[in-house]
């Protein structure tokens, strides 16, 4: 479904026609980053000399009312508090979104514009299933509509993996996308905005990197979140590399822990969701 929906986009986008028979895994992870590669320059086109600037304070408002900073290090979401007005505000911020074409808007301005999408998008999937303890619980999440742009119907898989991920090639963008989990990167408590994205990027990443959840020296052994693993080319050509990305953010004491390390002994990872009471 995630290989047909970037297809069909690219269809109705780009003109683009890729028929084949689906015959194997790995045909389809073939051509599901050949799919990733030409839908990103469609969405990923921007106006350098843009002075677009989108009002995120729908998506800032929900945030200060809604998200928990734990003492755990942990951001955590009051789904079960969230009010019908608050929740519909929250869907007409999507709304509007929707209707902004991403190619008007600067580079900086466009990055932030996909990652608030992708956020505010996570928790209306999490509000829409809510009960649930893990956002596994909901059948297809990454795949299932979450949004459009440019007419176009995404998914939060199309978004991260086919817009944003090819289009700005920049590893921190995994400390910004929430999905819902406590073993993910914070949902910030702030909109991301083009004036402050990279401080913002780089604040991400010193809080995962040097939050137990992300990287930890237990025993010798170093001990890294699985988002090190699914995603180790965005870090680095080898685990080296990603160690490498990871010690530009470590601070004492995990700086020093890590000082000899050139490798990562063991993955985890925490998909309960990160609810607060």
């Amino acid at each position: 479904m995630r290989l047909s929906r970037l297809l069909l986009s690219l269809l109705a986008v780009g003109g683009v026609l890729l028929s084949q028979t689906l015959a194997a895994p790995m045909w389809i992870e073939r051509q599901f980053l050949r799919a990733a590669e030409l839908i990103a320059p469609v969405f990923g086109r921007h106006s350098p000399d843009s002075d677009v600037s989108i009002d995120h304070s729908s998506w800032n408002d929900f945030l200060a009312r809604h998200l928990v900073a734990g003492e755990d290090g942990v951001n955590r979401v009051r789904y079960g508090a969230v009010s019908k007005p608050d929740r519909a505000a929250l869907k007409a911020y999507v709304a509007k979104l929707e209707t902004i074409d991403p190619a008007t808007l600067d580079r900086a301005e466009q990055l932030a514009f996909w990652i608030n999408l992708y956020n505010a998008a996570t928790v209306l999937l999490i509000l829409d299933h809510y009960p649930i303890d893990s956002i596994r619980d909901i059948e297809d999440p990454w795949d299932r509509p979450a949004a459009t742009a440019r007419g176009v119907t995404l998914s939060l898989d199309d978004i991260e993996h086919g817009i944003i991920r090819p289009a700005f090639r920049d590893p921190r963008i995994h400390y910004a996308l929430n999905c819902a989990s406590i073993g993910c990167p914070n949902l910030a408590a702030k909109a991301y905005s083009s004036g402050d994205i990279d401080a913002q990027l780089d604040a991400a990443a010193r809080s995962y990197v040097n939050h137990p959840r992300g990287v930890e020296v237990i025993e010798g052994k170093v001990v890294a979140s699985k988002l090190y693993g699914w995603y180790r080319e965005d870090f680095g050509d080898s685990k080296a590399a990603v160690l490498d990305h990871i010690r530009l953010y470590a601070e004492p004491p995990l700086r020093t822990a890590l000082e000899g390390k050139r490798r990562i002994d063991k993955y985890r990872y925490d998909w309960s969701l990160n609810d607060a009471p």
